[in-house]
């Protein structure tokens, strides 16, 4: 992978973003909970995967539904993204949901629950 896939990635990022919170922030799916995390695009600069995350505490089907939400609208995303970024061709644009932060968020839970358990634990072997 050469120095110019990175670049590429975080600029699209960063408009693909703008675009979405500008753009089609109308839309009732997406909202401003709504973060592109990150982007990786082909080699050929073909196709885009963009992988986005959706914070707060919806339901997994809320999750699946933005996720559809910006497929459906991937065209129009990456035609207003296109104004932005000169590229001989757009790739097209793909989305996927990252659970990785809500994988994160779960992880600091149960440690956070083991501390209290282990600190509970421990002033009862002290009293």
């Amino acid at each position: 992978m050469g120095r110019r896939t990175p670049r590429l990635n975080s600029l699209l990022k960063e408009v693909i973003s703008e675009v979405i919170h500008r753009d089609i922030h109308h839309n009732k799916y997406i909202n401003e909970f709504v973060t592109i995390t990150r982007v990786d695009i082909t080699e050929d600069l073909a196709f885009a995967k963009v992988f986005v995350s959706v914070l707060g505490k919806g339901t997994d089907t809320n999750k699946k539904r933005v996720i559809e939400e910006l497929n459906h609208l991937s065209r129009s995303i990456a035609h207003a993204a296109m104004k932005k970024v000169v590229m001989r061709l757009f790739p097209v644009l793909t989305f996927e949901l990252d659970t990785s932060i809500d994988k994160e968020i779960h992880m600091e839970e149960l440690l956070s629950k083991i501390s209290k358990e282990r600190a509970a634990r421990q002033s009862k072997e002290t009293s």
